[in-house]
């Protein structure tokens, strides 16, 4: 999941067991600012949309000049797609990003409410303050760059490449930018009991290696748009046009060689791969530049540390190669341009058009995002324990976290029905697979022990100050992990977030309550539409782990191999069929969906619809087969699953996602997933002349 950039980036890194995996990849966010109106969405402790009407299945929003069996997705949501935009501030506009704004919406209540009104509430004042200062557009343009122009200054001054190395520890350790590599502390993923310094590749700016490595006419424009976003904010910074065109080229030339050495994002899916564990001896021999036994202290890892795990050695390896090979010179023009990127969203209204300029290039975006929707987002990224805690005082219903435990339950015991009738893997590796089921913890709503950010000082008046502290307090944070116990109640989402996810580490499925609301649940809706939303997602979450990802880990979330070969090798047959007939998917001119690098999520998909129909069947309504509005549970079911994955993308952001994202689009995670299940035929009478149709021998069966 991508989160929103921000000034003195905070970056931790997910390696091998500590990574993560959600139900939908997140929004790429800037913060832009734009006197945009609020957009009019539901309300958001109701499905009745804004027109008044309410209808969990609107006729009007299919193409039933569609036959279900040729394109499931478009009879669905046909009309909705042609009849909806996608707002100007927006790339893509669906059902998570609905729900998104509508969360959006009820943050910027919160937030206006406690930055007017604090009272003597410590919780209100400090995520009031926080969100004024960032409202306070008329003192941030006063300053135009003076908050990051003595880190730049002091980057002037170096002379030597040890002071280099000393200013990249500075930058990182204060959080202002994160040169080259990522390290962050992570639970060691063959020994999850146990905190470990991790770290990995980095360095670059465009969104993957690919930007900078192909030659097809899309990247060369990027990279030529990207040449002249960099000249434009070194100029804005006094530097002549001639210097600023030759810091343009040092930079591309730096990060393409940067990129050249990063493994692929199909590549960073393979946990056994990434897990590379080093002694500091051992490290600092391959790097002999970085000498880790006084970094890592001048990174503020006070705590002794005898090893560390590396993703990437090669990469490492070719940082330091860099170090010594590229002229003090260059490495300051290198440094100033981490710091000019990530704080220019953040800086007077030049350098953040010229951000948005960029990024239209990239994404495609028509308009600026309202500067009170980056700023609540801000907040909700920085402080998300202490607003998190305003919104689910508001608007979170307890019910709901009682109904989603239920239906967690009755999703578990489904799937360990299911597993016990697999026909291709062993009882051995079966009873291990029903014991790692069984020991998911389930987080549902919000966190049990809330964060308070001791120590975190937010003033009023000083905007980058607070993003700053607030990037540092989560620095320090996370580097005081080391030498403790390992902290199972912590969340990795906020609970206004609209999505899911698995944690392999510690073997969670986590569901926020910003995403118990309809198309994905809804006390009002019937069990036909519950299931072919949330319980899809649950089951979604429950399949990661055992993904071609997840599976690799036991149930105490080490990674650790536990299935007899013959069983890994059957698992693996399937999967590959997922990655042919996803590869086969074109998406945008002659853009296929990447299976490799989808099928994580792919897997996800076809586990957590098969399981979520069979639990389905077990209810009233899934015995019944008694039609409501014309549509048998059965279709009720799979129409609601296709409704949560509508949307409208624009071409740019589409091509950017199919490169980056480990999710297909939406389409695809509607109707891929339909051509391996039996009952959708059923339900739909597909034949064989339809162009959804798969022989029955030819359909993927997993979980």
């Amino acid at each position: 999941m991508k989160k929103i950039a921000l000034f003195f980036t905070l970056i931790f890194i997910s390696f091998s067991g500590m990574m993560q995996v959600t139900a939908q990849s997140t929004p790429t966010k800037n913060v832009q600012v734009t006197s945009d109106p609020v957009m009019v969405v539901a309300d958001i402790n109701s499905n009745t949309p804004a027109d008044g009407s309410k209808k969990f299945i609107d006729p009007a929003n299919m193409d039933q000049s569609v036959k279900p069996g040729d394109n499931f997705y478009l009879y669905v949501n046909g009309n909705w797609i042609k009849k909806t935009p996608i707002p100007p501030s927006k790339t893509r506009w669906g059902s998570f990003d609905i729900l998104s704004e509508e969360s959006s919406v009820a943050l910027r209540g919160l937030l206006e409410n406690a930055s007017t009104n604090p009272g003597s509430n410590p919780l209100m004042k400090r995520v009031g303050d926080f969100y004024a200062s960032g409202m306070d557009s008329i003192a941030i343009e006063k300053l135009g760059y003076q908050p990051i122009k003595p880190y730049l200054d002091a980057v002037s001054k170096l002379s030597t490449k040890e002071q280099i190395i000393e200013q990249i520890n500075y930058l990182r350790s204060h959080s202002i930018s994160s040169p080259l590599y990522r390290i962050g502390v992570n639970q060691d993923a063959r020994n999850v009991t146990k905190y470990i310094i991790s770290m990995g590749q980095g360095g670059t700016t465009l969104p993957d290696r690919d930007y900078y490595l192909k030659n097809d006419v899309r990247n060369q424009n990027i990279r030529k748009e990207y040449n002249g976003y960099i000249v434009k904010l070194f100029m804005l910074t006094g530097t002549d046009a001639t210097t600023a065109k030759a810091n343009a080229n040092i930079i591309l030339e730096m990060e393409t060689n940067l990129a050249r050495a990063q493994m692929s994002r199909v590549e960073m899916r393979d946990p056994v791969k990434l897990y590379n564990k080093f002694s500091l001896d051992a490290l600092s021999a391959k790097t002999p530049n970085l000498k880790w036994q006084q970094i890592l202290p001048q990174l503020g890892y006070t705590t002794k540390q005898d090893s560390v795990i590396v993703s990437n050695p090669k990469f490492m390896v070719f940082v330091d190669s860099l170090l010594g090979a590229v002229s003090v010179n260059d490495w300051k023009v290198y440094l100033q341009w981490g710091i000019l990127k990530d704080a220019s969203p953040f800086l007077s209204s030049e350098f953040v058009n010229a951000s948005f300029a960029f990024n239209k290039v990239l994404s495609g975006q028509k308009e600026q995002t309202p500067r009170w929707q980056r700023i609540s987002g801000l907040v909700d990224g920085q402080l998300g324990e202490l607003l998190g805690q305003l919104y689910v005082n508001k608007y979170f219903k307890p019910a709901a976290k009682e109904r989603m435990l239920a239906l967690v339950f009755n999703m578990q015991e489904t799937f360990k029905d299911r597993i016990n009738q697999l026909d291709w893997m062993s009882a051995e590796t079966k009873a291990r697979a029903i014991a790692k089921l069984y020991a998911y913890t389930k987080k549902i709503g919000y966190p049990d022990k809330w964060k308070n950010y001791d120590g975190l000082q937010i003033k009023r008046n000083d905007f980058l100050g607070n993003l700053q502290r607030a990037n540092q307090w989560q620095y320090k944070d996370n580097i005081s992990r080391l030498g403790k116990a390992v902290d199972k109640t912590e969340w990795n989402m906020s609970a206004p977030t609209v999505n899911a996810y698995y944690s392999p580490a510690k073997n969670e499925i986590v569901f926020p309550a910003g995403i118990l609301r309809a198309p994905f649940f809804d006390f009002e809706a019937d069990d036909a539409l519950n299931y072919g939303g949330i319980a899809a997602v649950i089951g979604h979450e429950m399949t990661h782990g055992f993904d071609d990802q997840g599976r690799q880990f036991d149930a105490d979330g080490n990674l650790h191999d536990w299935w007899t070969k013959a069983d890994a090798d059957e698992f693996k047959k399937r999967a590959d069929e997922v990655v042919d007939q996803y590869n086969g998917f074109v998406v945008l001119d002659t853009m296929h969906v990447n299976g490799r690098l989808t099928l994580g999520e792919n897997l996800a998909d076809l586990g957590g619809l098969s399981i979520a129909y069979e639990a389905f069947k077990k209810t009233e309504q899934g015995k019944s087969g008694k039609p409501i509005d014309g549509f048998t549970p059965d279709q009720r079911f799979f129409i609601n699953w296709s409704q949560v994955w509508r949307n409208n993308i624009l071409p740019e952001a589409q091509a950017q996602r199919i490169t980056t994202d480990p999710h297909s689009p939406g389409m695809f995670r509607s109707n891929g997933p339909l051509g391996n299940i039996d009952a959708f035929y059923e339900a739909f009478g597909v034949k064989e002349t339809d162009k959804m149709f798969k022989a029955k021998e030819k359909r993927t069966r997993i979980w």
